[in-house]
């Protein structure tokens, strides 16, 4: 049985900018849970709202239960409060998604961030609902508490959220779903889903050129890669679509972008990261992804160099 929506429940929806948090890592490939609740540190020092954990610029899915689990208690013990972190707690095999919500929810944190069902493809619409309602449903006592993001991403997973699916997982949990990340990277897909959802629902966007016509839409914050080193920039063309210095701000982040795509995205992300703490190894990755080599790091050096970025430019 469905119920109505609730008008109160847009409003619980995060705003401001959560970087999708890069995992940083050890010489063993673990996580080092000291940089990255320093990361956070820093970070919410320069006014993020709050920080998303284990999405697909986190390498989400390449670690394992028991270290998402620890990685999210590690960075509370460290100082980073609960209700700023965001998780992403999803996995190809559902009874996993759901221990990693059903952690993320007893916890305390702000939200969850889940993905369609990624592993198998040629996925109906029927079969993504019934796993977003495996896992819901599956919450038990646990559910009032759970602030649920559907997450689009195709290019990545092989599998989309059509409206209907949308509207359908809406319809029969009016209170638990807040918000869409849409991360297709498609200005008329997303400009399509909020107009669609936007009276209800929040829609973020993940591709950061597209942030300031969301703004204009009603779009309240962003889950952004490029906030990992520069989150005032991004800020802006979300939260002031219409400044003067946006148009400025958004073709330099395009033109960002457009000179990342030589790269393999995650560990030029985290190239940029090693380039501006000066700490090497930020440039580590879990395989399958693969560290930039010596040369690459000095040619991504030199290109960000003439770039004219730097940290204290964000």
């Amino acid at each position: 049985m469905t119920t109505p929506p609730n008008p109160e429940q847009k409003s619980a929806a995060f705003s401001g900018i959560w970087p999708a948090l890069l995992t940083p890592l050890k010489a063993d490939l673990s996580i080092d849970h000291a940089r990255l609740a320093a990361h956070c540190k820093s970070l919410m020092a320069r006014g993020c709202a709050g920080v998303t954990a284990f999405g697909t610029t986190g390498e989400g899915p390449s670690f394992s239960m028991a270290e998402r689990k620890e990685a999210i208690e590690q960075l509370m013990a460290n100082g980073i409060p609960a209700d700023r972190i965001m998780v992403s707690t999803s996995c190809a095999a559902l009874p996993e998604t759901l221990e990693l919500t059903r952690h993320a929810v007893r916890a305390g944190v702000h939200g969850c961030l889940m993905l369609p069902p990624f592993f198998l493809k040629g996925v109906s619409d029927q079969g993504v609902i019934d796993c977003y309602r495996h896992v819901i449903d599956g919450m038990g006592q646990d559910l009032p508490q759970l602030k649920l993001y559907l997450y689009h991403i195709p290019q990545v997973t092989g599998v989309g959220l059509s409206h209907h699916v949308i509207a359908t997982l809406k319809s029969m949990y009016p209170d638990t779903i807040l918000g869409i990340k849409d991360s297709a990277c498609t200005t008329a897909h997303s400009i399509g889903l909020a107009e669609a959802f936007m009276k209800d629902l929040t829609v973020y966007v993940g591709f950061e050129p597209d942030l300031p016509e969301m703004g204009r839409r009603g779009s309240t914050g962003a889950i952004s890669g490029l906030a990992n080193f520069m989150p005032r920039v991004v800020s802006r063309l979300v939260t002031q679509p219409d400044a003067d210095v946006t148009p400025a701000d958004r073709e330099r982040v395009v033109r960002l972008i457009g000179l990342l795509g030589d790269y393999s995205l995650m560990p030029a992300l985290k190239g940029i990261m090693a380039l501006f703490s000066g700490e090497p190894g930020w440039l580590r990755v879990r395989p399958p992804l693969v560290a930039l080599t010596p040369d690459e790091f000095q040619r991504l050096e030199k290109t960000i160099r003439d770039f004219g970025m730097a940290p204290e430019s964000d």
